[in-house]
């Protein structure tokens, strides 16, 4: 792995950017864990940078640890209303303390009853069954790793 880098938030609650409102420093934590996860982690060499990060309606939402960012996911607004979130990794060194369920509950608190959909690696279908997401389709490969579809189509009542 890489060393990491410091940014200026040193959190154990999530913070949440807008694409447009996101500086450089935050950024650069955000890209560094993403790429240490999905591309040399994962060795998944794939199109990480989408051009989505700096929308308007792009939510950055992430754990910052002391160095780095610890935890992180982004959310989308598709078209039609529709949410996305993806991009949900954690650090190896901050693993096993809840931290992408935290980002979870604060995403789809944001969103509210709207719908929502992500692409969830096949192992992590359960973790994301918890917060009301059902699997629609088959399962499909993107880069190599087996995924499935997942949509939240309305908030969960208590």
């Amino acid at each position: 792995m890489t060393t990491d880098t410091p940014i200026t938030e040193t959190t154990s609650f999530p913070l949440s950017v807008a694409g447009d409102e996101i500086t450089a420093a935050q950024l650069h934590g955000i890209l560094r864990l993403r790429v240490d996860v999905f591309v040399v982690e994962q060795d998944c060499a794939y199109h990480e940078i989408d051009g989505r990060d700096l929308l308007p309606g792009t939510r950055h939402l992430w754990v910052g640890g002391s160095v780095a960012v610890d935890s992180y996911l982004r959310v989308l607004q598709d078209a039609g209303g529709t949410f996305r979130i993806g991009r949900v990794c954690t650090a190896v060194r901050s693993r096993g303390k809840g931290l992408a369920g935290r980002l979870m509950e604060t995403a789809l608190a944001g969103i509210g009853d709207a719908p929502c959909v992500l692409d969830a690696q096949t192992y992590a279908k359960d973790f994301y069954a918890k917060y009301g997401f059902v699997v629609e389709g088959d399962e499909f490969m993107e880069d190599g790793i087996p995924h499935l579809t997942m949509w939240r189509r309305e908030a969960p009542r208590p």
